[in-house]
C-alpha cells in the first residue's frame, strides 16, 4: 500500500471558516452598538432636555445666576439752611469666596500686604470659613484703595459697592445726629428715629458669574432701587457751633462734669440748637464711650431747682390768690423751719412781693406760696407745663422726668417743689415750659424737624404771661440773681437756678447743678435757651455766675444772626424794673436811686 493513502490532506478551507464571525457579522454587530449608543444619547438628550430639564437649569442657574443687591445712598440730613450735616459717601468693600482664595494660597501674602493685615491671620480666618461662598474680609474701604486690591486679579477676590455716613460737623451735631452702623442704619439719634425715612430701599439685578466670581452679564432687574429721601431739620448750624465753643470754654474753666444747652423758636417749637457734653466724634465713634454718646439734655434728669419757680408763680397767678405786686409775704430772717426742715434763703429779704419772691429767689418766699396754693391747681399746672410727662420730640430715649401725684404729696414736700426740689426733668422739658410762657401761655410740641407741624394748646392764659415775663424780666435787672444774662440793647426774661445734687441719704454738699433758663426779646419774644452746667468744681457754682454768661453769649450770637431787632436799647445803662414792698416801680430807675449790678447769692436748700 502506498504511504499516500493513509495521509489526510490538510483542510484549509474549512480553517478560515471557523476561525471568527465574517465581515458581515461583524458589521452588524458595529450598526448595533451605533444605534444603541444612538439612542442612549437621544434618551439622554431627551432626559436632560425635556424630562430634567427644570432641575438641571435651576442647577446650573445656582452656580452661575446669582441675585445681587443694587445698594442705595442713604438720605441726607441738612439744617434749616440747607447746610449738610449728614452725607453719605461711596466706598468699597471686599469679599472673598475662602475655597477659591485658598486654592491660591501662595498670594494669601500679597492679599494681606494690601489690606494691611497679617498673612497668617488672614489665612487661618479664610481656612475657618471655607464652607462659605462669601466671607467680607474689609467693610467701606476707599474706592482707590479697594481698587488697589482688586487689581491683583486674585482668584475669588470681589469688590462690593457700598456707602459710608460722614458728619461734616462733627462732635458738634453728634448728639442730635446720633450715627448708623456699617450696614448705613441708624443705630441713635435722629437717624436712628427717621431711619425707614432716610435709609431707602436697595434694588435688585439677577446676574451671571463666571466660576471666578466675575460679573459677566446682568440679566434682569428684579425690583428698582429707592434712594433715601433727604430730611430737613429745625437745627441751626451757627447757632449750633455757637453754643457747642462757649459751653466748651465754661466747663474747662469751671471744672465742671458735663453741661447742656437747648436753644428753642417760641413762635413754632422748633430746636435750633442742642449740645452736650462730653461728647464724641461720630466720624471716629470707635474712639468714643458710651457715656459720651448720650443725650443729656433729652436722656438725663436733674431737680430743676429754682428754675421751676416761674412755673410755681404761673398756678399763684393763675389761681386769683396773688398778683405780681400783692400779697406781701414775709420772708424776715431768712429762715422758716416748717415741719422740722429749715426752708432757708441766703440773705434776709424781708417782705417781699411775688415779684420779688422771683427776683431775689427766695426759697422761703416760694414755699408760702406754694402752701398757700391749692394742691390740685398747684399740680395740674405742673403737668400742664410738661413736667413728669414727655414732651413727645419723638427723639429715641427720651426721658419723661418725674412727678408725683399732687394727691400724695404731704405738706413738706409741696413746699419744697415750691422751690424746684422732689422732681425731675429734662433740659428739654425746662425750655419748653419756659417757651409757653413766652408764647402767651401756647405750649408747641417740640420738633426737630424744620416746618414740622406739631400739637399747641393754651396752657395758661395771655394775661398771665404776659405778668409773668414782665415777673422774670427783674431776674437780669440790678441786684438780681441774673445780671451776668444781660444782653445789650435787648430785654431779657429768664430765672437762675443753683440746686444741691442728690446722693445717697440726701444731697451733697459741694455737688451742684447751675442753671440758667431766659427767653429774648422779652417784650416780644422769639428765642429760649436753657443753659445747665454740672457739678463745677473751680470758681463760683452759682447759676447766675457760672450758666447766665453762656446763656448770654449764646442768644446775642443767636439774635444777631436771625437778624431779630433790638427791643431795649440803652435800657439797662440807667437801671431797670426795680422791686419796692409795693411793687414794681417802673422801667427806669430813678436818677439818684443806687445801681447794684453785683449779683446776689441764689439760695440753695
Amino acid at each position: 500500500m502506498s504511504w499516500r493513502k493513509h495521509v489526510t490532506p490538510p483542510q484549509h478551507g474549512r480553517r478560515r471558516r471557523q476561525a471568527g464571525p465574517s465581515s458581515r457579522k461583524r458589521m452588524v454587530v458595529v450598526v448595533g452598538l451605533l444605534g444603541l449608543t444612538s439612542l442612549g444619547l437621544v434618551a439622554r438628550a431627551f432626559d436632560l432636555q425635556v424630562v430634567r430639564k427644570q432641575f438641571y437649569q435651576s442647577q446650573g442657574e445656582a452656580r452661575f445666576l446669582r441675585e445681587m443687591q443694587i445698594p442705595v445712598s442713604r438720605g441726607t440730613i441738612f439744617d434749616r439752611n440747607g447746610e449738610p450735616l449728614a452725607v453719605s459717601t461711596p466706598v468699597m468693600s471686599i469679599w472673598a469666596n475662602p475655597s477659591e482664595v485658598l486654592d491660591n494660597d501662595e498670594r494669601i501674602p500679597q492679599l494681606a500686604q494690601a489690606l494691611g493685615v497679617d498673612a497668617g491671620e488672614l489665612k487661618e480666618q479664610l481656612a475657618k470659613r471655607s464652607d462659605r461662598e462669601f466671607v467680607y474680609l474689609r467693610r467701606q474701604m476707599a474706592p482707590a484703595a479697594a481698587q488697589t486690591v482688586l487689581d491683583l486679579g486674585i482668584p475669588g477676590i470681589n469688590g462690593l459697592r457700598e456707602f459710608k455716613r460722614y458728619y461734616p460737623s462733627g462732635e458738634v451735631t453728634s448728639h442730635v445726629l446720633g450715627f448708623t452702623n456699617i450696614d448705613d442704619r441708624g443705630q441713635e439719634g435722629l437717624e436712628l428715629a427717621y431711619d425707614d425715612w432716610l435709609a431707602g430701599k436697595p434694588g435688585a439685578k439677577r446676574v451671571i458669574r463666571d466660576r471666578m466670581g466675575h460679573v459677566v452679564e446682568d440679566v434682569e432687574q428684579i425690583r428698582a432701587p429707592k434712594p433715601g429721601q433727604n430730611l430737613t431739620l429745625s437745627i441751626d448750624r451757627r447757632i449750633q457751633f455757637l453754643a457747642y465753643s462757649e459751653l466748651k470754654n465754661t466747663l474747662e474753666k469751671s471744672q465742671a462734669d458735663s453741661g447742656s444747652i437747648v436753644v428753642l423758636d417760641v413762635k413754632t417749637g422748633e430746636v435750633l440748637a442742642m449740645v452736650n457734653l462730653p461728647t464724641y466724634n461720630p466720624n471716629a465713634l470707635s474712639d468714643s464711650k458710651p457715656g459720651q454718646r448720650r443725650n443729656r439734655a433729652m436722656t438725663d434728669v436733674l431737680e430743676p431747682g429754682s428754675t421751676v419757680k416761674p412755673i410755681l408763680m404761673a398756678a399763684a397767678l393763675s389761681s386769683g390768690k396773688f398778683t405780681p405786686t400783692s400779697p406781701i409775704i414775709d420772708t424776715t430772717g431768712g429762715h422758716w423751719y416748717f415741719q422740722g426742715h429749715d426752708i432757708h434763703d441766703t440773705h434776709n429779704y424781708g417782705l417781699l412781693t411775688p415779684t420779688g419772691v422771683i427776683t431775689k429767689s427766695s426759697n422761703v418766699g416760694a414755699a408760702h406760696i406754694a402752701m398757700a396754693l391749692d394742691t390740685t391747681l398747684m399740680y395740674d399746672t405742673y403737668r400742664a407745663f410738661g413736667l413728669g410727662d414727655s414732651t413727645e420730640s419723638g427723639f429715641p430715649g427720651e426721658a419723661s422726668g418725674h412727678l408725683r401725684i399732687g394727691r400724695d404729696w404731704r405738706p413738706l414736700e409741696k413746699a419744697i417743689l415750691g422751690y424746684g426740689y422732689g422732681l425731675n426733668v429734662t433740659v428739654l422739658q425746662l425750655a419748653n415750659a419756659y417757651a409757653t410762657i413766652a408764647d402767651g401761655g401756647v405750649m408747641h410740641s417740640p420738633t426737630f424737624i424744620k416746618g414740622n407741624d406739631n400739637n399747641a394748646k393754651q396752657i395758661i392764659s395771655p394775661e398771665v404771661s404776659q405778668q409773668l415775663l414782665r415777673m422774670m424780666e427783674t431776674v437780669t435787672g440790678p441786684g438780681s440773681t441774673g445780671t451776668t444774662a444781660r444782653i445789650a440793647n435787648y430785654s431779657v426774661a429768664g430765672k437762675t437756678g443753683t440746686a444741691h445734687k442728690a446722693s445717697a441719704g440726701g444731697y451733697a454738699k459741694s455737688n451742684y447743678t447751675a442753671a440758667f433758663a431766659g427767653i429774648v426779646p422779652a417784650s416780644n419774644p422769639r428765642l429760649v435757651g436753657v443753659v445747665v452746667v454740672d457739678n463745677p468744681q473751680k470758681g463760683s457754682y452759682y447759676g447766675g455766675t457760672v450758666s447766665g454768661p453762656v446763656f448770654a453769649k449764646v442768644m446775642e450770637g443767636a439774635l444777631r444772626l436771625l437778624d431779630v431787632p433790638p427791643d431795649n436799647i440803652g435800657r439797662w445803662y440807667v437801671g431797670g424794673p426795680l422791686q419796692s414792698p409795693d411793687g414794681l416801680v417802673g422801667n427806669k430807675a430813678p436818677v439818684d436811686a443806687p445801681i447794684d449790678d453785683a449779683p446776689i447769692d441764689e439760695d440753695t436748700p
